[in-house]
């Protein structure tokens, strides 16, 4: 029994001599350089340092003493051998090779950085770019950078709606048509909102105008018809004006209004309740009242006989003042105001101080004059 474990462990020992794991290190991040666009180039290694690294494979020894005859003698006694489980240790030995795989995965796994903990924030995306430089080619000071790019692409832009506007648009004057004032058979006005191509939900908004007074009813049919109209009246201006949005294209609001204004024309014209009893309601109009010229300062004949006659008045009356010499000139005024003489500099003058008060004899000094 104790030769056969002795074989198996031999056997074994052979096969489960595996190489050396590789050593991983930390992974070292360095930043890149604030004003370079060069990217970070790594030192070569000198002589020195290869040679003071150390063998990765110094904890392990080669066993170069396994006799392989022995060896396969050893393997044949053991699968021979009823007393060993052969299978068993079989599976044993791939559950430890099977854990030591899984350490070595999570040791060669790379610790994932988050984007705010870097220096610059060079992972991070820029929604100012026009380009995306992430998966672009390193550059090679042989091009401009893709910012510059996009910029082109604009001016390119551009340059192709002047195209138009220089040589397309002006054939469109081959279309154009003359313009037609509406017959009396086209009372409505229809008014649409369009936003060059871009989506809007007011887009497909539609509005109506007309006057009462243009469409086929007489007096009483059309007072009628302001007041089923309501709010949407103008009593200032003799216009009614509705609109529609609830249908997604223009088209059916349009078709819409239009079966709307037929409803109030038959009802305007229905004979059997005329609401005579009910006044016009224009309480949610505000009128505004609008300065107007006064009558009495509007330019007559009389008026302007009036102030001719004045005027004349008047250039009597200077002429006498001019004569007698007492008519002020106002321009004469003026003028000596600003060329008056300057009045002459004074000279300041120093007066010699006395005093009244005599010192004793004996401290009697001279007091130094002042000039």
């Amino acid at each position: 029994m104790a030769s056969g474990v002795q074989s198996m462990r031999l056997c074994l020992r052979a096969f489960r001599y595996a190489p050396a794991p590789r050593r991983i290190g930390r992974r070292i991040y360095v930043a890149k350089r604030a004003f370079s666009s060069a990217p970070v180039q790594w030192r070569p290694a000198s002589k020195k340092d290869e040679a003071d690294e150390p063998e990765e494979d110094e904890g392990y020894e080669e066993d170069d003493g396994i006799d392989t005859a022995e060896m396969e003698r050893s393997l044949h006694a053991a699968l021979n051998d009823p007393n060993i489980n052969l299978h068993g240790t079989l599976r044993t030995q791939e559950r430890m090779v099977g854990g030591a795989a899984t350490i070595l995965s999570n040791a060669q796994f790379t610790p994932k950085v988050a984007l705010s903990r870097t220096f610059w924030h060079e992972d991070e995306d820029d929604p100012d770019l026009v380009t995306n430089e992430r998966d672009e080619d390193e550059f090679d000071e042989d091009d401009i950078m893709g910012m510059a790019h996009g910029k082109l692409e604009e001016f390119r832009e551009y340059r192709e709606y002047a195209r138009i506007a220089a040589w397309e648009m002006p054939l469109l004057s081959k279309l154009a048509r003359p313009f037609e004032p509406p017959t009396a058979q086209e009372p409505l006005r229809f008014r649409y909102t369009s936003y060059m191509g871009e989506f809007h939900p007011a887009e497909s908004k539609v509005v109506v105008e007309f006057s009462p007074r243009d469409l086929p009813l007489d007096e009483a049919q059309q007072l009628k018809l302001k007041k089923l109209l309501g709010p949407r009246y103008n009593p200032e201006t003799d216009v009614a004006k509705m609109s529609c949005e609830q249908f997604e294209h223009q088209a059916q609001n349009k078709r819409y209004l239009g079966d709307l204004v037929e409803n109030l024309i038959a009802r305007a014209k229905d004979p059997s309740d005329m609401f005579e009893d009910i006044p016009l309601d224009t309480r949610h109009h505000a009128f505004k009242a609008k300065p107007k010229f006064p009558r009495e300062w509007r330019m007559s004949e009389e008026r302007r006989k009036f102030l001719d006659d004045t005027r004349q008045k008047s250039l009597l009356l200077d002429q006498k003042k001019e004569e007698a010499g007492i008519l002020i000139n106002g321009k004469e005024k003026i003028e000596q105001f600003f060329n008056r003489p300057e009045p002459e500099a004074r000279i300041p003058q120093f007066i010699r101080a006395q005093s009244s008060r005599q010192l004793p004899g004996s401290r009697q000094q001279q007091l130094p004059r002042r000039f």
